[in-house]
């Protein structure tokens, strides 16, 4: 009972809406377009995230806690030489992979060249204005800016020393020093990892074997290598020098640039701090052209499903319309954004085909409902019977948007991309809701008196009378045919009482109740009855209708409906469905996280073809793993001493206590001391020898005492592990198992690398918004079955949303898609989208009483299947001219949101209409019938007024 009356009361309300509505039309239009120009003038606060990692990275993890406890204890800033990461080093640094197009780097002619880029970018100068005026400029080089060591001096690869160590020794005719990998020793006596800044190594294996790249042993000998990496660290202590660190990465990718061009057998290739930010937002200006191309193809294909050959109900002026108050409503959700102090990125290119799909569908729902109004009404009874009869299917749809999109922006989500787009997306749908109630509603308004005073619908010219148009050309009375007013005469014939005679069978058995005589009064019905079982009598299909000359609405009736309810095409679709379930799960089964935010910038820039160079000669070790004993542990006890060797057995360790307890047996001295033994040894024997002192960096001392010696707090030593081709997958296992290991270690130790904050719990960040999004519209969907919408609708449409949403996720992943922010994205909005289509299908269905499934499934089909098809064709043209830009981001949009759209389609268009036919809820006939059994009938007798067929009177 209470469903019953909530909806009648929200029907009333947006009928008054509708009324109102029609009653303002030119504040109505107006007011959008001068708002929408008001906010627009603010594009001049238009800001861009300069902060990726805040926006691809969990904003809560643990990986970003043990970061800021290792930045207490070892400053990173300080330790980026040694902490090596590949595209995740915090700060400001410039690094470049140089590769040998033939022959090896370390041949001489290659190696004396890299050494002369080297001191080239060494020597390299910026020119940063002063910040007063009238005080000139200043130059900056690399020694100024460089990154100091305890001397000093600047920090430079290992590998840099070892190249010249190599260079000075065949200048001087000396034997050349044997290059070991992945540790090598230099000329001080010093063990240097080089793992990172020599790559596609060929080794001398036992008997002058080649070994081929990485497979070798620790230590050695180095016969060729394809590639070197150089890293430049930069100091940027104040923003002044981070502004000149800025200009100073620029002119290091313009050096680089240049050098390529005077070197040609070498291949170089840069990156630097900014290059990730730059390139990730680089995709919008891409993607500039073609989204103007996606509103060029859309707009002419809402023109064209909006048209009709009936020259007077054809409206193509209101899909260009439609495709407009889209835009204005993006253009004023952005107004608000710039206002409000919001900066863009990437990811938001997604927001206008959330727009586009909603909207679109809104205006093609409105127009499908004006077609079936009363032609004989006001345009503002029309206008209002419009809103009664599809804002609260609109309504509901839009609340699913608002549902997903804004828990997702809520805190809950722990992946900052995710929450700002859903943000963003939850914003312009609640304007683009508003615009359609305004501005399209406005539109429609005019269109309608277009109609009525029998204008042309594309040049508003008065359509001729029928005596007058046949003396005209045969072009002229195509473009101006219509048959408005012979319909007109033929719907006047008086029906008898015994049958019913339709002249539009898809407006045929639209009950409506004496009870409630508000409900669709303004939407045609021939009789207004209570049901009875005699047959009806229906209109035969090759008799012409008013509607029949719109293309896809009489393809739909005329041939689709029959077809798909066809009881030997049945089968084929129930089998078409389980083999989309099938691939379904198949996809679903392989979903695998792509952490990697170098996978989320345009093609063929600088962090791509870096990656690329990355992974083909870098990828045989993982960058290098911090591990820090952050309390104080008994190193000098044995069994502690076993315990930390056997955490580091199976790396390539860069290890102080593994090097001391060496020291220690070489002095033929017991590595089990007293604790002061221990620790005198460390302090004033082994940190003093040239060969270990830049071991102090890695131990932190701690006062006990006057005269005692003081403890070790903390200390650190730093492993490599052994990677194939999956690294970054290898990695996150890597991560998970030594944090295992910490909960039941004696020694109290964590891992860090800058990389772990991309990888840490990115699989729950990326999936939890998308969960939480899901039971939120369940939830939705069950209390609405209480209050507004039948059970068996929102069973259905919930089914219906998890359908659309596991073939999505798994026929991405099939397509090479991979569990990422911007996948995620889509896969929320993909819940709105698909309850856009099918839910008006399923309430439409479900409101039918009496006679057969079959007929209510076609004649849902011909009410919303044609709007619902009208706005997938639009919105996968849209999306064509997006799969066209060189983005790794754009291509992941488009392959997910053309899934939504063709799952969708599939649902709505296919398995729906046919799942309904023998699936509840059932098309039980009313059987409370007069004493006679006879149904009874209301008539309406119409009196022609002029032009006009008015309703005059009502008898029973």
């Amino acid at each position: 009972m209470l469903r019953q009356v909530l909806h009648v009361g929200l029907r009333t309300s947006f009928h008054a809406l509708g009324r109102f509505v029609a009653g303002h039309a030119v504040f109505f239009a107006s007011a959008p377009v001068l708002l929408s120009i008001l906010l627009g003038a603010s594009f001049s606060r238009y800001r861009v995230e300069g902060d990726v990692e805040s926006l691809l990275a969990p904003k809560h993890s643990l990986a970003k806690i043990e970061g800021n406890l290792v930045e207490s204890l070892f400053p990173v800033n300080r330790s980026k030489h040694a902490l090596y990461s590949d595209l995740q080093t915090p700060g400001r640094y410039g690094r470049v992979i140089v590769t040998a197009r033939r022959g090896s780097v370390l041949d001489p002619v290659h190696l004396d060249t890299i050494l002369q880029l080297h001191r080239r970018i060494y020597q390299m100068q910026v020119t940063v204005p002063a910040m007063t005026v009238g005080s000139g400029s200043f130059n900056y080089s690399f020694s100024y800016l460089c990154l100091p060591d305890d001397r000093n001096i600047c920090i430079v690869d290992d590998i840099i020393r070892a190249m010249e160590e190599i260079q000075s020794a065949r200048t001087s005719n000396r034997s050349v020093p044997v290059l070991r990998y992945p540790i090598t020793q230099l000329a001080d006596g010093r063990q240097a990892y080089i793992g990172h800044q020599l790559g596609g190594v060929q080794g001398w294996g036992p008997g002058g074997a080649v070994r081929v790249q990485g497979t070798g042993v620790k230590g050695e000998g180095v016969r060729s290598a394809k590639a070197v990496q150089l890293t430049y660290y930069l100091h940027s202590r104040s923003g002044l020098m981070d502004r000149v660190a800025g200009q100073w990465e620029k002119a290091f990718c313009a050096e680089l640039k240049l050098f390529g061009s005077l070197h040609p057998k070498l291949g170089l290739y840069p990156s630097t701090s900014s290059s990730l930010r730059s390139d990730f937002q680089f995709s919008s200006v891409l993607a500039r052209r073609p989204l103007l191309a996606s509103l060029g193809v859309c707009g002419v294909l809402a023109i064209l499903c909006c048209s009709m050959r009936d020259c007077v109900r054809s409206k193509p002026w209101l899909g260009m319309l439609a495709l407009l108050s889209v835009t204005l409503s993006g253009l004023t959700a952005a107004g608000i954004l710039n206002l409000t102090g919001a900066t863009y990125n990437s990811t938001y290119l997604g927001i206008p085909f959330v727009m586009l799909g909603h909207g679109l569908f809104g205006s093609f729902e409105m127009l499908s409902s004006w077609r079936r109004t009363r032609e004989d009404q006001h345009v503002k009874e029309r206008v209002a019977s419009v809103f009664e009869d599809i804002m609260l299917r609109f309504s509901g749809s839009t609340m699913i948007h608002l549902m997903t999109l804004g828990l997702a922006a809520s805190p809950l989500t722990n992946m900052e991309a995710v929450r700002l787009f859903c943000r963003t997306a939850a914003l312009a749908i609640t304007i683009s809701y508003i615009y359609m109630l305004s501005f399209y509603s406005s539109c429609l308004v005019f269109t309608g008196y277009l109609e009525t005073r029998y204008r042309h619908g594309c040049f508003c010219r008065r359509v001729p009378k029928p005596d007058r148009l046949d003396s005209k050309p045969a072009w002229y009375r195509c473009l101006m045919y219509t048959r408005y007013q012979d319909e007109t005469q033929s719907t006047n014939i008086p029906h008898g009482v015994g049958h019913t005679h339709v002249p539009n069978p898809s407006l045929t058995h639209v009950e409506t109740r004496t009870e409630n005589s508000s409900g669709v009064s303004g939407h045609t019905a021939s009789a207004i009855e209570t049901h009875s079982p005699p047959e009806i009598h229906l209109t035969t299909p090759t008799e012409l209708h008013p509607q029949d000359s719109h293309f896809l609405l009489g393809c739909v009736r005329r041939c689709y409906g029959d077809w798909i309810t066809n009881t030997y095409v049945k089968p084929f679709v129930v089998l078409l469905y389980l083999v989309y379930i099938s691939f379904g799960l198949m996809g679903f089964l392989q979903v695998t996280q792509g952490s990697d935010p170098s996978a989320l910038v345009a093609m063929d820039t600088a962090t791509v073809l870096y990656t690329r160079a990355q992974q083909r000669y870098f990828s045989s070790y993982s960058p290098v793993i911090g591990f820090y004993i952050y309390e104080s542990a008994p190193y000098w006890n044995a069994s502690v001493q076993r315990d930390l060797l056997e955490y580091a057995k199976g790396f390539q360790r860069i290890s102080w206590l593994e090097a001391y307890l060496d020291y220690l047996s070489d002095r033929n001295e017991s590595t089990s001391q007293p604790r002061e033994n221990f620790t005198r040894t460390l302090r004033h024997s082994f940190l003093r020898a040239p060969q270990f002192a830049h071991f102090a960096d890695d131990i932190i001392f701690a006062e006990r005492g006057q005269g005692e010696e003081p403890d070790v707090a903390a200390s650190r030593i730093f492993l490599v592990a052994k990677t194939t081709e999956n690294k970054r997958e290898e990695m996150s296992v890597l991560l998970d198992t030594l944090r295992r290991l910490s909960l039941t270690s004696r020694v109290r130790f964590l891992i860090f690398n800058p990389s772990f904050v991309y990888l840490d719990r990115y699989a729950t960040a990326v999936s939890s918004p998308l969960r939480h999004s899901l039971l939120a519209v369940l939830f939705l969907l069950g209390l609405s079955s209480l209050v507004v919408v039948e059970p068996l609708v929102s069973l259905w449409l919930g089914l219906t949303l998890l359908s659309v949403q596991f073939g999505v996720l798994g026929f991405m992943t099939l397509w090479g898609v991979e569990m990422d922010c911007v996948s995620v994205l889509s896969l929320i909005s993909a819940l709105g989208h698909s309850a856009d289509c099918s839910g008006p299908l399923l309430c439409g269905f479900a409101s039918g009483r009496g006679e057969s499934r079959t007929r209510w499934v076609r004649l849902a089909l011909e009410r919303h299947g044609v709007p619902s098809l009208q706005t997938l064709v639009c919105y996968s043209a849209a999306l064509v001219p997006v799969c066209s830009v060189r983005s790794n981001l754009t291509r992941t949009l488009f392959r997910c949101l053309l899934l939504t759209a063709g799952c969708s389609a599939l649902h709505t268009l296919a398995f729906l209409p046919t799942l309904l036919t023998f699936l509840p809820p059932s098309k039980t006939k009313d059987h409370r019938l007069g004493r006679d059994g006879q149904r009874q009938e209301v008539e309406c007798v119409e009196m022609n007024d002029s032009t006009r067929v008015v309703d005059q009177i009502t008898t029973v």
